[in-house]
C-alpha cells in the first residue's frame, strides 16, 4: 500500500481518554446501567435470556466509546468483531422495572481472538444475575474471512484498553 493510500485510510481516533480516566473504568471493570423494560420481559415480567446478551454487546460497545473509539469507526477500517463463542451462566432472574449493572472487562487478546468477561449483577452487588464470557474474532469486511493479524491501529487501541483494565501485555 503506498504512503498516500495509507495516509487515506480512515483512522481510529486518539485514545488519550485512558490517560484521563473518565471513573466509569472502576476496578478494570467497565460499568453500564440497565433497567429491565417491558420488551426485554416474557409475559410473567421476568427478563428474557436473549436480554442479557444484548446488555453485554451494547456495555461492550459503551466499553470502547467510553475511551473514544466508535464501533463505527472500527468497520470504517474495514474490520468486524462477530462473536465466535458465548458461554453465559443464569445465576439469578431480573423482573421487571428492576435495575442492574452489566459490567464488562476485556480479558485477554490472542492474535485476532478477543476475549471479555462480563458480570450482570444488582447495583448494590448483593444479587448475581448472569455471568458470560464472550470470544470475539477479527474479521476483513471486505473479504469476509478471518484476519491473519488484527490491524495495527485497532491492536494499538485494544493493546491501551488492556493495559488501563490491568490485564497486562499480550
Amino acid at each position: 500500500m503506498s504512503e498516500e493510500q495509507l495516509l487515506n485510510q480512515p483512522q481510529l481516533p486518539p485514545t488519550s481518554a485512558l490517560d484521563n480516566s473518565s471513573g466509569r473504568l472502576l476496578e478494570n471493570w467497565f460499568e453500564y446501567p440497565v433497567r429491565a423494560q417491558p420488551h426485554h420481559t416474557d409475559y410473567a415480567g421476568i427478563v428474557w435470556h436473549g436480554s442479557y446478551i444484548t446488555w453485554m454487546e451494547e456495555a461492550r460497545v459503551e466499553c470502547l466509546r467510553s475511551i473514544g473509539i466508535d464501533f463505527a469507526d472500527l468497520v470504517a477500517l474495514g474490520c468486524d468483531l462477530p462473536v465466535v463463542e458465548l458461554s453465559v451462566r443464569y445465576h439469578h432472574s431480573l423482573q421487571l422495572g428492576k435495575t442492574a449493572v452489566v459490567k464488562a472487562r476485556m480479558a485477554e487478546v490472542t492474535g485476532v481472538r478477543i476475549k471479555w468477561d462480563y458480570v450482570i449483577e444488582s447495583p448494590d452487588r448483593q444479587v448475581s444475575y448472569v455471568t458470560a464470557k464472550v470470544t470475539l474474532v477479527a474479521v476483513d469486511r471486505e473479504r469476509g474471512k478471518i484476519m491473519r493479524q488484527l490491524p495495527a491501529s485497532v491492536k494499538d487501541v485494544l493493546s491501551r484498553l488492556s493495559t488501563s483494565m490491568g490485564i497486562g501485555d499480550w
